[in-house]
């Protein structure tokens, strides 16, 4: 993994469109079955939209019907931070992107294939580097 990203949050701030900011910075959601990702079936990575931090291989993305992207692993396992989240009244695991801190979504046990996992991420907080071919 790549050092550690360190802003503040007026740093943060001027450098995230208001949107990307919402959700990476301030845990926010995109509205389901909006993201430019949520459909998307070209071959690639996706990286962290704040830091750039590979996260998650097209290869492990399906089509989840939630309305966010759905992997069933990331990509690189140590670039990702699995917490506790407890708002909404709801017991969740939030997805973090380990280099920079920002919120990616939420991961639940109701996936397919071998992992059972459905990591449920907003596109926003995402951006796709298309396969060389």
């Amino acid at each position: 993994m790549d050092e550690k990203v360190m802003k503040t949050e007026e740093e943060w701030r001027e450098s995230l469109p208001p949107e990307r900011y919402r959700v990476l910075r301030e845990a926010g959601t995109e509205p389901p079955f909006t993201g430019k990702y949520v459909h998307a079936k070209e071959d690639g990575m996706y990286h962290c939209g704040a830091c750039g931090a590979e996260l998650f291989s097209s290869d492990t993305k399906f089509d989840s019907g939630s309305g966010w992207p759905s992997f069933t692993e990331p990509a690189v396992a140590e670039n990702v931070e699995l917490r506790s989240d407890k708002s909404l009244f709801m017991r969740r695991t939030e997805v973090l992107c380990r280099r920079c801190g920002s919120h990616l979504g939420h991961v639940f046990d109701d996936g397919p294939g071998p992992t059972g996992k459905r990591f449920c991420i907003n596109s926003c907080s995402l951006d796709l580097e298309p396969a060389e071919k």
